[in-house]
C-alpha cells in the first residue's frame, strides 16, 4: 500500500458538502488515515471567481500512480465535475499532491504535484496533517515550504462540523 496526500477544493455550490461527498467517495480505493481542516482561500490563476474551500485528506492506495489519477478524474466527474478553463471555477477538484516518496512524471501526471509549493491553500491544510512531511525533489519539508511563501492573509479556518 502506498501513502498518499490528495487536495481537495471546491468552488461552487454547497462547498462544504462536495467536499463531504468527496472525501466519502474516496473510500473503495484509498483508506484516508488523517483529514486536514478546511480552509476558505482566494481563488488562484483565474482570481474573478468565488473563494474556494480547500482541505487535504492522507490515505493509502493499492492503486498505481496513473490507475489513482483515473479513479480519482472519475470520482470528479460522478460528483459532477465538467471540464471548463484551466484554473476556473469548479465543484470539486482532487489533485495528487504526494504518492510515498516517489518522483514521477508522464504526460498526464507528475508526482509530487509540481506547483504544490507555491500554494499557501494546499500547503496549509497539509500542514495540518504533515508538517514534517519531506518534498522528496526540493528536499524541504511541509513546514520549510510553508515558511518560504509571503503570509498573504488569505488564507482562513472555514467555519465546519465535519
Amino acid at each position: 500500500m502506498a501513502v498518499v496526500f490528495l487536495a481537495l477544493g471546491s468552488n461552487l455550490g454547497n462547498r462544504l458538502e462536495n467536499l463531504q461527498h468527496a472525501v466519502n467517495r474516496l473510500a473503495p480505493f484509498v483508506q484516508i488515515s488523517h483529514v486536514s481542516s478546511i480552509y476558505e482561500t482566494e481563488p488562484w490563476g483565474i482570481t474573478e471567481q468565488p473563494r474556494f474551500l480547500n482541505m487535504v485528506v492522507e490515505g493509502e492506495t493499492a492503486l498505481a500512480p496513473e490507475e489513482l489519477l483515473g479513479a480519482l478524474k472519475t470520482r470528479e466527474r460522478e460528483l459532477g465535475r465538467t471540464e471548463t478553463v484551466r484554473y476556473g471555477p469548479r465543484l470539486i477538484d482532487i489533485d495528487i499532491l504526494f504518492y510515498d516518496d516517489l518522483i514521477y512524471k508522464s504526460d498526464a501526471l507528475e508526482i509530487p504535484h509540481p506547483r504544490l509549493a507555491e500554494r499557501r491553500f494546499v500547503l496549509v491544510p497539509l500542514a495540518d496533517i504533515a508538517p514534517d512531511l519531506l518534498h522528496p525533489s526540493l528536499r524541504l519539508t511541509v513546514r520549510e515550504l510553508l515558511a518560504q511563501l509571503p503570509d498573504t492573509g488569505d488564507v482562513k479556518l472555514y467555519p465546519m462540523s465535519w
